[in-house]
């Protein structure tokens, strides 16, 4: 479990029960929550050693002396904007809040200070053909179109960087020369890259056949055609914890109905709805996937992620979900690419205001 959800305490909790909370858990806070997991404030040994002064009881509820509106980030923000908040405000703590304002992380000083080596293989998925972003991608793979001053690819990898990672693998097909030869070794971006090269469609699974066969760590897959704000270091940390065979990234996706849906039971009508909003989870093109999971694409043939993910389900292995909330495009079609550039400098720009 977290260590900020042991923190996590009721509003009616005595202020001398909080502060052996705060003493166990050693996070200099406890996050003050509803029943439905709603922030509702912060304290600090601080806040409690000033209601002393002022004359209250340690046997009183710890909402006399909470901060009733604390500084907080939502998920959708990156760690540098999140860091860039603690040193405006001079924060060692910050929540995260869901787009339902829920609860969801604590992030400290040292969480986006330090960032951790990951010796885990990253695998990019980039040898399609880009048919429909045609006539941009005649010329030009779409992995190397540019999304403001980047390549699409390139922004992926910097976004693995900073999390992090460094070693990579790109599964390339066509124009792959000229994706070899912007990437090369990966030396100039300070990483390790190698590539496959797919001879045949294989698939979106099928190319994870050339890994090499002693992988001992979970890898991560993507296609090359995403842009998002991920926190990969903690997808991989997430799949690592529900000790699962494959973990999918999945995208919350609502549309809504332009007629009234009508419930009947035989010919009579139980409930009209005018145009209700139905909401979906859908593969969101991100992976992690354990050495098992790998080692199961044992032939030199086409297969797609879901095959592989409906395989491990007949065969009752634990896969699991990881929702994506932060920012997140799958450029596949021009109206996404043109969004994409409209998005760049508000999400991937560190040079933007």
């Amino acid at each position: 479990m977290d260590t900020w959800r042991k923190c996590c305490v009721p509003k009616e909790m005595s202020l001398i029960d909080v502060l052996k909370n705060i003493d166990t858990y050693a996070l200099q806070l406890a996050l003050i929550v509803s029943d439905e997991n709603r922030l509702l404030g912060i304290v600090t040994d601080g806040d409690i050693r000033r209601g002393l002064i002022s004359g209250m009881k340690l046997s009183m509820p710890v909402e006399y002396v909470m901060n009733k509106k604390p500084i907080v980030a939502h998920v959708t923000q990156d760690k540098m904007h999140i860091a860039m908040m603690m040193r405006e405000y001079r924060l060692h703590h910050i929540p995260v809040l869901d787009e339902a304002d829920e609860l969801v992380n604590l992030y400290t000083l040292e969480d986006l200070v330090y960032v951790k080596k990951r010796d885990n293989i990253v695998v990019l998925m980039a040898g399609g053909l880009g048919t429909r972003l045609r006539p941009l991608t005649e010329s030009t793979p779409k992995p190397l179109l540019k999304v403001g001053n980047k390549p699409i690819l390139e922004i992926i990898i910097d976004n693995f960087i900073s999390a992090g990672f460094y070693r990579f693998y790109i599964s390339v097909n066509y124009k792959s020369e000229m994706i070899e030869q912007y990437f090369g070794d990966g030396s100039r971006f300070g990483v390790k890259i190698k590539y496959i090269h797919e001879k045949k469609r294989m698939g979106t699974a099928g190319a994870l056949f050339y890994l090499p066969k002693s992988l001992n760590k979970p890898i991560i897959v993507m296609n090359g055609d995403l842009l998002t704000k991920v926190d990969f270091g903690e997808f991989i940390d997430y799949h690592m914890k529900q000790n699962a065979v494959a973990t999918m990234g999945v995208r919350e996706y609502s549309y809504q109905i332009p007629y009234g849906v009508i419930d009947y039971d035989g010919v009579k009508i139980v409930k009209i709805t005018e145009k209700p909003t139905k909401t979906y989870y859908i593969n969101a093109g991100m992976y992690v996937l354990s050495p098992k999971a790998v080692a199961c694409v044992d032939e030199e043939k086409y297969i797609d992620m879901p095959d592989l993910f409906n395989q491990f389900l007949t065969k009752n292995k634990k896969t699991t979900v990881y929702p994506v909330r932060e920012y997140w495009m799958d450029i596949g079609r021009i109206d996404d690419f043109k969004q994409a550039q409209i998005d760049y400098g508000g999400e991937f720009d560190d040079n933007a205001d």
